[in-house]
């Protein structure tokens, strides 16, 4: 495998890791407050005005930010020339991910300032649109990145309304969306207090099969031949298996009680997607609608950068995978037993 190879593999795991890690993130903020606020038995019902969907990413959720970070600086360092193309095609879909998480970040962290409910309702309301915003952008794009690019004969691109408000990318992105949210739920049902991971596991058995019907539409439409435009299409015919596999098995778990295996289908369900891109494409980075595309070898950089830029990997993808560890090992378990509120 070449140098090129290996670190295209490794931009995909990093988005893959947050859209495991952060997927989550997006899901809880999108449904707490369906999860309760402070109800029920047991310490959740002794602080007003807590919340114990955002208690249970409450150690994580800045953390999880580490991965976008880190995907962030192997496309601009070892991949100059798709960012380049990305950022300036895909700038309005991106500034709105930003925002999403900007304000969602910040409204998690004020909202246990707020000293009345008024308040609190505000902060939950930009909490939701926090999550549903970067969620359903993420969606958006990876919809866009399937079915291909305008392109123009210098190599650059840029989208417009008419390019994302086409039945396949809007059914990319709402899948998406549901999907991140199933993913919260199952995020909860495996910390939150017993009462609360039963309300959890309903609602995310829901989302799977909201998210599975909506799923069909992307399918369909690549059939006609009016979706996806992908270049290995055995490849990619066994990832979309696997992604409705993830899904049947998600939907099984939760709806029997099956805490960690539902977890761990719903993250397989968050990680298919980039999968799907990084190997339906290859040896494409960058997919145009008129079936050419950028390669690996005309976005990776030189040779020499290359190999300082391994140097780096090697000591920081190790950093990344023993702090998730450690944190998740320091704060597992329910919450209300191994950790207080912090939000």
């Amino acid at each position: 495998m070449s140098l090129e190879t290996l670190w295209l593999a490794l931009l995909g795991l990093l988005l893959a890791g947050y859209f495991v890690l952060g997927g989550y993130d997006y899901g809880v903020q999108m449904l707490h407050p369906l999860l309760g606020d402070g109800e029920g038995p047991g310490p959740e019902a002794e602080e007003p005005g807590r919340n114990a969907a955002l208690d249970a990413i409450a150690p994580f959720f800045l953390g999880n930010e580490v991965w976008l970070v880190a995907f962030t600086g192997v496309l601009f360092g070892a991949f100059p020339h798709l960012e380049g193309s990305l950022l300036s095609g895909m700038y309005p879909l991106i500034v709105a991910i930003l925002v999403g998480l900007v304000l969602g970040n910040a409204a998690v962290q004020l909202r246990g300032r707020a000293h009345s409910a008024l308040g609190r309702r505000w902060w939950d309301a930009l909490i939701v649109f926090g999550g549903a915003l970067p969620a359903g952008c993420w969606g958006l794009l990876l919809g866009l990145l399937l079915h291909g690019v305008p392109r123009r004969s210098d190599g650059s691109f840029h989208i417009g309304a008419g390019d994302v408000l086409t039945p396949f990318v809007l059914a990319c992105g709402l899948t998406t969306a549901l999907l991140f949210a199933a993913h919260g739920a199952a995020f909860v049902s495996l910390r939150s207090a017993p009462h609360i991971a039963v309300r959890a596991r309903h609602l995310g058995a829901a989302l799977v099969r909201a998210a599975a019907a909506v799923g069909c539409l992307p399918l369909l439409l690549t059939l006609f031949g009016a979706g996806a435009s992908m270049t290995n299409r055995a490849t990619s015919a066994a990832l979309a298996a696997l992604f409705a596999a993830a899904l049947a098995c998600a939907w099984w778990s939760l709806s029997r009680g099956h805490r960690v295996r539902a977890f761990a289908a719903t993250c397989c369900a968050t990680v298919l997607p980039v999968l799907l891109i990084g190997a339906g494409h290859y040896p494409y980075v960058l997919v145009d609608a008129a079936g050419g595309g950028m390669t690996v070898g005309h976005a990776v950089t030189d040779g020499v950068t290359l190999r300082i830029l391994t140097a780096f990997g090697v000591v920081l993808i190790p950093v990344i995978l023993a702090y998730q560890s450690w944190s998740w090992w320091a704060f597992r378990g329910r919450t209300g037993r191994r950790h207080p509120s912090y939000f």
